[in-house]
């Protein structure tokens, strides 16, 4: 496998172009259909129609550039951010697609009647449900899911999607026929990659995801006067509660399970009256799914003990369950390959993090490339990455596409697997 070789200045050039859209400080803040989202997208979809791909918008903000040719590797990922969030998160993938195809057509790298197809998904980051443009892509989100959907402030998707201009265009689909697999590059969002100086990380599977939220429903009572022992106290509940769930994160998990106690809220929230009413937003991830099984068994029991010895009622509802997707293994290789082939051979590991690619790796096989995070932040305005690490992370990608392109067209003409790594 032969490196291919990319514009590094133009692809810091575009990811500066892009985080101008939307700057807070250092940072960027593009929310899934708001002014500066679009404006993104459609800044995305000049460029690809520069660089020769037919490039749409569809009716859910999904931002598509179609290479013209009967079948194509597909790539990309997001530009719509958190509130405060990092420039690079979503959009690097985004843009080195963006460079591959250039690179690729420079190339003739893709003549073979495989091309490369690049996509930016619309609500990764979930303002009005999560990985919304890739399970619309997927044909995974039906007709009620989308009425239902909202932010929130109360806004519904209808409303945010006609203000951008996108409502009642078609949805553009993934197409088996055409796509012969799936490849994102991303920011790891972790410190694995900088803490061991590694420039590059494979990814083996996207872990899965639990999200509970614990209400637990007492008594208000003044507090300088009931006695403990007579109180209802939703407080008290939601603390142990708490507690005693990373305890068991870390008693039943495995060394990749990740737990976290993400909002606790009381009311009337005094420091005189006793909560008559308390809330606990919980999550847990990992890649194995006996361990999930594990945590999902303890989470009401948990709750109902908490309950029972502060004397109070408890409601558990689950807000999301994902499951964990593994990434191809020929990808996995192919991926290797060309880190190899970029001089930075790669590191193999899982992402903590949910990607479109755990959405479309259930369709289609997919594979992700990490790029290292300076200190592991992201989500915020400190996220970076060096420039150095960009260009050869793109470089890698643009590699990759391009063997799994010529693997796939020669495997097409004897009769081989399509997105058998070369």
């Amino acid at each position: 496998m032969s490196a291919l070789a990319v514009d590094g200045g133009r692809l810091l050039a575009d990811l500066d172009a892009l985080s101008a859209i939307g700057r807070r400080g250092r940072g960027v803040e593009r929310i899934a259909f708001g002014p500066d989202d679009v404006r993104a997208r459609e800044w995305l979809a000049e460029r690809l129609e520069e660089a020769g791909l037919e490039a749409r918008i569809d009716g859910i903000g999904n931002v598509h550039g179609r290479w013209p040719s009967p079948r194509a590797v597909l790539a990309g990922s997001h530009v719509d951010s958190v509130a405060r969030g990092g420039r690079l998160d979503g959009a690097l993938g985004v843009v080195a697609a963006l460079e591959a195809a250039r690179a690729l057509r420079a190339a003739g790298a893709c003549d073979a009647g495989v091309g490369l197809d690049v996509v930016a998904f619309a609500d990764e980051e979930g303002t009005f449900r999560g990985t919304l443009g890739s399970r619309a892509f997927c044909g995974e989100v039906d007709d009620d899911e989308l009425a239902a959907a909202g932010d929130a402030a109360g806004r519904s998707l209808g409303d945010a999607l006609a203000a951008a201009g996108w409502a009642g265009r078609p949805l553009e689909r993934l197409d088996p026929a055409r796509h012969v697999a799936y490849l994102e590059l991303h920011i790891e969002q972790g410190p694995v990659l900088d803490r061991a100086g590694e420039r590059l990380g494979v990814v083996t599977g996207i872990v899965g995801m639990r999200r509970f939220e614990v209400v637990f429903e007492g008594r208000a009572d003044h507090a300088g006067t009931t006695p403990p022992q007579l109180r209802r106290d939703a407080g008290a509940a939601a603390v142990r509660y708490a507690t005693a769930f990373l305890d068991a994160v870390a008693r039943a998990g495995g060394p990749e399970s990740v737990g976290n106690v993400g909002a606790v809220r009381l009311w009337p929230g005094a420091g005189n009256v006793v909560p008559e009413r308390a809330s606990v937003l919980v999550e847990y991830r990992d890649r194995a799914p006996e361990r999930l099984r594990a945590l999902d068994a303890a989470v009401e029991p948990l709750a109902a003990a908490a309950a029972a010895q502060a004397r109070v009622e408890v409601a558990v509802t689950e807000v999301v369950r994902m499951a964990g997707v593994a990434m191809d293994p020929e990808l996995v290789a192919a991926l290797g390959r060309a880190a190899e082939a970029c001089g930075a051979p790669a590191r193999t590991m899982p992402s903590g993090a949910g990607h479109d690619a755990m959405v479309v790796g259930r369709h289609l096989p997919s594979g992700m490339l990490f790029a290292p995070s300076i200190g592991g932040r992201s989500h915020c305005e400190e996220e970076e990455t060096d420039p150095a690490d960009l260009v050869l992370a793109a470089r890698t990608l643009a590699t990759a596409i391009a063997a799994v392109a010529d693997r796939a067209a020669h495997g097409a003409q004897e009769g081989g697997t399509a997105c058998a790594s070369s």
